[in-house]
């Protein structure tokens, strides 16, 4: 049975979107939304503010000019407030916190995962990656890359692969070539949009992104998969880890929770009404396995024509 994300405003929602719109409360919100985030991390065992000290204490200028595509001109939708960060992805504290955030807001996707929520959810992709892909890919594209997180995970997978990660912060970036280097991974790291790379026709046996489409309004999305049909090789495969619209966990969430919820998303309906397979198809590959690989989470497999 498929399960349908009700959107319709109710009274709570439209008070929280209401509170929203007053720039004070907004603030005020996000400020306690924050705190109480931090405070989740510390209690099971993520180091928040040791991390993020640690990198905020690093000098960035050089690591910037080396990773920043100074003649990039970057689309309109990601010049918004993402995640409660008023200059979105754009950010320094964007990108220092990206790690311990996603430790700690995949904590809660399974009971008792705690921590380790986060590389579960990452290891639940990949096994359905492993099973459904019948190549051995050479070159992999980590699309939406942000600090490398993804893309070490699929170095992990496929240690003989020559991996790309590709994003449109230059702070993401920096920060994940520190990574990298902490780790002695050698990535090639691209500061450019999805939807216009830059690369080689034909350059990937694989194309994966991870948490990136529900950023995204639907004409991105529908320029982005054909630019990753174009980037593949005969026989390559495209494959996307993401939200599930059609999970109960949504549908059942009540409305004024999901309004708070879109207040840091800004293209969550977008995605949520965005017919992924129909997309995949029109961009040139065969109709896609779909499978949920968490109780909010799916997994998107799809080969080449």
């Amino acid at each position: 049975m498929t399960t349908v994300v009700n959107t319709a405003p109710s009274i709570a929602s439209r008070l929280v979107t209401g509170i929203l719109s007053i720039k004070p409360l907004a603030n005020l919100a996000k400020q306690r939304a924050r705190a109480m985030m931090i405070e989740r991390a510390e209690r099971i065992g993520v180091p928040w503010t040791k991390r993020v000290q640690e990198l905020r204490d690093r000098d960035w200028d050089n690591e910037l000019k080396k990773i920043q595509n100074p003649h990039l001109t970057y689309p309109e939708y990601y010049l918004r407030s993402f995640h409660a960060y008023e200059q979105g992805n754009l950010d320094w504290e964007a990108a220092w916190e990206v790690e311990v955030a996603a430790y700690t807001v995949h904590a809660g996707i399974w009971p008792s995962a705690g921590a380790k929520g986060d590389p579960q959810l990452r290891q639940s992709y990949h096994d359905i990656i492993k099973s459904q892909i019948n190549i051995q890919p050479r070159d992999i594209l980590d699309l939406g890359c942000s600090v490398g997180m993804s893309t070490f995970a699929l170095q992990d997978l496929y240690p003989s692969a020559t991996l790309t990660g590709l994003d449109l912060s230059p702070y993401f970036l920096a920060v994940a070539q520190h990574n990298a280097d902490q780790r002695n991974a050698k990535i090639n790291w691209k500061h450019a949009a999805a939807e216009s790379t830059g690369l080689p026709d034909a350059s990937f046996d694989l194309v994966s992104a991870f948490l990136m489409f529900h950023e995204l309004p639907q004409d991105a999305s529908r320029q982005i998969l054909s630019e990753a049909r174009r980037l593949l090789r005969p026989g390559g495969y495209l494959t996307l880890m993401d939200m599930n619209p059609r999970s109960e966990v949504y549908a059942k969430m009540p409305p004024y929770i999901l309004t708070l919820l879109k207040s840091t998303e800004p293209y969550l309906d977008e995605y949520f009404t965005l017919d992924i397979e129909q997309e995949l198809v029109n961009a040139g590959f065969h109709q896609p396995v779909i499978t949920p690989n968490s109780p909010r989470h799916r997994t998107v497999v799809a080969q080449v024509k």
